[in-house]
């Protein structure tokens, strides 16, 4: 598992802690993702990033179906645009996010499935250094069938 603390900043970054918080928080447990299609989304990103679909109930709302997309500790919820579950983001909209996920296949591998898969990879349809959390990563870039731009790294 990566963590922030025990890797060494790059050079050209600097943390600032400009508050006295009371509380840090720790690990990111889930994310929301308002889509135009529940299954067009499940489908892609189980069978393009080998999420794995949950279908679960909320204890707010036990017969209510909401989907998720499970991988590591992490999930995504998905909620279908016009139909979000309450509280919701302020400003709900289907393509307006932009996610890194690390994966532990090399991602000259994971370019070479998604060109099979005849997914548009951007940046010049190649493999990318940026820099990532804890370090300097290699990515390749797509868009999921909602435009949200989807970064797939490894570190070096």
């Amino acid at each position: 598992m990566y963590h922030i603390s025990k890797f060494p900043r790059n050079e050209n970054c600097t943390i600032y802690n400009t508050m006295a918080a009371k509380f840090a928080i720790k690990s990111l447990d889930h994310l929301v993702l308002t889509v135009r299609s529940i299954p067009v989304s499940v489908a892609f990103y189980t069978s393009h990033l080998g999420m794995k679909h949950e279908v679960f109930s909320s204890p707010s709302s036990p017969d209510i179906q909401r989907h998720a997309l499970l991988f590591g500790s992490q999930k995504i919820n998905l909620h279908e645009s016009g139909k979000e579950f309450e509280p919701k983001a302020q400003n709900v909209m289907p393509g307006s996010a932009d996610l890194c996920f690390l994966t532990d296949t090399k991602v000259d591998n994971v370019l070479k499935a998604l060109e099979e898969a005849k997914i548009d990879v951007l940046e010049g349809n190649k493999v990318v250094e940026r820099t990532g959390a804890v370090g300097k990563i290699r990515s390749v870039y797509v868009r999921d069938p909602d435009g949200n731009l989807i970064e797939i790294s490894n570190y070096c």
